[in-house]
């Protein structure tokens, strides 16, 4: 991947900068489903500004919770609140999926449509179109009909596609977890290059190695309890939780 530099030239950030610590709070936040009890009362806050790494064993209930913070899902108890203490709005928000959705049209008009569906100016379509494309270095393949990317394409897409809408929150649920290592790479540029200019990204990992190399804050889960959070370098130093010094060790547990 050539990487093309920001996409873009608005601080979304700043409308935040501040104002708050936290970006979203989580108050006794719980999900039941068919008579289980699928998340346990979640209570943590997400800072402002951070890449927030939701970070557990498979199964554990990363994308459930990143679902309900996304509001895809509505809890079962509980309140979440964007901005405490602030009377501001909720944040505009995008997410990528593990498997990008995308439509069976060309790779520029998976970027079109949905500044198209969202309402963005007209005027600006074609300016955020083609910073998308330089962005995932996918301008020569504007015209490839997007299924036929490769994987690692697919995902560059996706993650274009949303920073195209501009938001001030952007949700990643294992954007790397079906990707090679060039591939990943590719991604988590991105990632960085994008978490400059927004009020948070919080996304979900079972990949230790990435959730060091991008976390500023950790939200450890297991079997569907928030365990552990706080700052990653108190986390990965010095994790209080005995199954969150037994995860970063590698070991097998249930």
């Amino acid at each position: 991947m050539r990487y093309a530099g920001w996409p873009g030239r608005r601080r979304v950030s700043r409308v935040f900068e501040n104002e708050q610590r936290s970006l979203l709070s989580l108050d006794a936040v719980t999900l039941d489903a068919g008579g289980t009890r699928l998340i346990r009362p979640v209570t943590a806050d997400i800072p402002l500004g951070a890449r927030t790494v939701v970070l557990g064993p498979n199964g554990a209930g990363k994308s459930l919770l990143l679902r309900l913070c996304h509001g895809l899902i509505t809890p079962t108890s509980g309140r979440l609140e964007w901005l405490p203490g602030t009377a501001k709005a909720p944040p505009r928000q995008a997410m990528v999926f593990d498997r990008p959705v995308l439509l069976y049209r060309s790779v520029a008009a998976n970027i079109r449509y949905p500044l198209e569906a969202t309402r963005v100016p007209r005027r600006e379509h074609a300016e955020r179109l083609r910073e998308a494309l330089v962005f995932a270095g996918l301008e020569q393949r504007a015209r490839q009909f997007a299924p036929t990317l490769s994987a690692g394409q697919k995902q560059r897409l996706a993650l274009a596609r949303a920073w195209a809408l501009r938001p001030d929150v952007l949700f990643l649920d294992e954007p790397t977890a079906h990707l090679d290592l060039a591939a990943t790479r590719d991604i988590e540029t991105m990632i960085n290059a994008i978490h400059h200019k927004l009020a948070g990204v919080i996304l979900t990992t079972h990949d230790l190695a990435q959730a060091r190399r991008i976390a500023d804050h950790v939200v450890f889960v297991h079997k569907g309890k928030v365990i552990e959070w706080g700052a990653a370098d108190s986390f990965f130093d010095r994790p209080r939780a005995p199954e969150a010094r037994r995860f970063l060790n590698g070991e097998l547990f249930e």
